[in-house]
């Protein structure tokens, strides 16, 4: 065993450049060649050094991590837009710090001061519903931060995401262009969910132009499980006149939708059409497959950290980016039968 553990001055001998090159390529990567990064990771391979973060933070005021506080991760499209994220980050040599908040605001908040005490360089945060101490401080503390999951251009704010309440809209336009006048929604719980409560909106917004009703018998705001979502779409199911149509606030409430109308030995899309959100990956797999809104969830993370990284530098970045969210048509939805 060595007595001596490597430090950055045997990996500039080793690489053949000077402490000040392996230190701009160990703290600011972005601003050394390509070549050199090569060959100061190649260095740091070879030794297995392991830089003190503590006091690199201490001499840069930098810590290189990256603070993320999303709702849950009980949550496919949250579990692969952290992917996405690390990914990305770890490629720009930053640490990513992951914390939930379960749809509270006030617990977001003291996640996100806890984050803040341990010196994070920027935050990530799911949507705009946030506290009053949480604008506060980020304000006080001048923090950069981005909402992610909206798009909201007359902020003073980075966001990036899709317009939830167009997206919402333009998959219940699809339905009624079917020939759908029957339609339901079962809603993801809007309260604290900016995104849900959009798509909500959207939703209401396409009906009321066609001058159809939602009432309020067929609409549902549930949990993000599948037993909550079978249990709303079974109360659909019992009532006097069904719906021909449900629009669901994402594809896990759709699939219990889908399950449900089965065990009822209703078809879809023959008997109900079942419309989804967010486009996950057993949404195509299904059988029927389900028609969804994409949403590109990957490029929405990743530049959501490009937006930080490029922050911290002092390079210049947009402050809002939208993304679209396309309409996928699968198996699930079809004009309603001429008996309906």
């Amino acid at each position: 065993m060595k007595n001596k553990s490597v430090g950055i001055r045997e990996v500039a001998q080793h690489a053949g450049v000077s402490t000040a090159s392996i230190s701009r390529a160990l703290n600011s990567p972005e601003s050394v060649s390509p070549a050199l990064r090569l060959k100061v990771d190649a260095a740091i391979a070879a030794l297995g050094y392991i830089p003190d973060a503590a006091a690199r933070a201490l001499s840069s005021r930098r810590t290189r991590t990256i603070g993320a506080i999303i709702p849950t991760v009980d949550n496919a499209m949250f579990a692969r837009g952290i992917e996405a994220l690390q990914r990305y980050l770890s490629l720009q040599g930053y640490l990513l710090l992951l914390a939930t908040s379960g749809y509270d605001p006030e617990v977001e908040f003291r996640q996100a001061q806890n984050m803040v005490s341990r010196g994070v360089d920027g935050l990530i945060l799911r949507g705009d519903m946030h506290t009053e101490g949480l604008r506060r401080l980020l304000a006080t503390q001048r923090m950069p931060f981005v909402n992610v999951g909206v798009y909201h251009p007359d902020k003073p704010y980075a966001s990036i995401g899709a317009d939830n309440e167009d997206a919402a809209w333009r998959a219940t336009r699809y339905l009624i262009g079917l020939g759908h006048t029957r339609i339901a929604m079962v809603a993801a719980m809007s309260a604290h969910n900016d995104r849900a409560s959009a798509r909500v909106a959207g939703v209401r917004r396409a009906l009321k132009e066609q001058g159809l009703p939602l009432p309020d018998d067929w609409y549902y705001e549930v949990h993000y499980r599948l037993d909550d979502a079978r249990q709303a779409a079974r109360a659909l199911m019992a009532r006097p006149e069904r719906p021909t149509a449900v629009v669901c606030g994402n594809d896990v409430l759709a699939y219990g939708v889908l399950l449900e109308v089965e065990r009822h030995g209703l078809q879809v899309p023959g008997d109900i059409s079942v419309m989804g959100f967010d486009d996950l990956e057993w949404s195509r797999h299904l059988r029927p497959s389900l028609t969804t809104m994409h949403l590109p969830t990957d490029e929405v993370w990743t530049r959501a950290g490009e937006h930080l990284v490029k922050q911290l530098s002092g390079q210049p970045c947009v402050m809002h980016h939208e993304v679209d969210a396309t309409l996928v048509v699968r198996e699930s939805t079809a004009p309603p039968r001429a008996s309906a």
